[in-house]
């Protein structure tokens, strides 16, 4: 059986790869992002989310615009910038090379 701790460990590296992923398709809510990880191996709460958020917006990874809310106060859409961009670009070269080593090695 797998060490539940060590996969934890996996999910929470891979969780900024998958937001910025997330966030490239579109300007995208918090909520929404939430929603599309609720249903993988990556669910996490809004004490995970945020704070990856705002680290990522300090890195100059992500930019927001505040937009009205019809079923409420106004509502952060978060956006890759063009270095957020380049970070996912990264990431995707990196998982590629990583799917590759997993596919060669015992394969």
């Amino acid at each position: 059986m797998l060490d539940e701790a060590k996969l934890q460990a996996l999910r929470k590296g891979f969780l900024e790869f998958l937001v910025l992923r997330i966030i490239q398709r579109a300007s995208v809510y918090s909520a929404d992002i939430l929603q599309q990880l609720a249903a993988t191996e990556f669910a996490t709460q809004e004490g995970t989310l945020y704070p990856l958020l705002s680290r990522l917006r300090r890195e100059g990874l992500l930019d927001y615009a505040w937009q009205e809310s019809g079923s409420g106060p106004p509502r952060k859409y978060y956006r890759l910038t063009s270095a957020g961009t380049e970070r996912l670009a990264e990431f995707n070269a990196y998982w590629k090379r990583i799917q590759q080593t997993v596919e060669s090695i015992g394969g």
